[in-house]
């Protein structure tokens, strides 16, 4: 059996970064990044906790105070990616600056989805049988977690 080259998504160029995603993966993308507006406008949405994870696990006090003058900054930063990606989906050539909100946006997706998975680091995704009824999502989050591999890897490049 001959081995098939994998097709790269994304790569380092010249002068940015070159984007070739299939149509399917960028519609994709388009419905499901958006969706992260909702759970960043509940500050009690469960959904939400490992995008605003705990600073101080021992001290309550300190993770109140932290929480009240950094979650306004980092609700504004996911937004302003999520704005930049919303006006780039289409690209096929962005700038460092785009391809770091894309980041920020696909690992938000990310941490929500496990999140709701009840996913840890020790989760073995390849011994998920494809009969489990969670199986969609579990691909989903693994497709992620690819995308961004390959995100952080350009990036290195470039």
């Amino acid at each position: 059996m001959a081995l098939r080259r994998r097709r790269w998504r994304i790569r380092a160029a010249r002068d940015g970064f070159d984007l070739n995603l299939p149509a399917e993966e960028r519609q994709l993308l388009t419905h499901l990044l958006p969706q992260l507006r909702e759970v960043m406008a509940d500050p009690d949405d469960e959904r939400a906790r490992r995008l605003f994870p705990t600073a101080y696990p021992h001290d309550v006090e300190r993770d109140a105070e932290y929480h009240r003058f950094m979650r306004e900054e980092l609700v504004a930063s996911r937004l302003a990616s999520l704005e930049t990606f919303s006006k780039t989906a289409e690209a096929n050539h962005v700038d460092e600056a785009t391809l770091l909100g894309w980041m920020q946006c696909i690992n938000g997706v990310r941490l929500v989805l496990g999140t709701l998975l009840d996913l840890s680091e020790v989760d073995e995704l390849e011994q998920l049988d494809e009969k489990d009824p969670r199986f969609p999502e579990f691909a989903l989050y693994s497709y992620l977690s690819g995308l961004l591999e390959e995100i952080v890897q350009a990036l290195s490049a470039g």
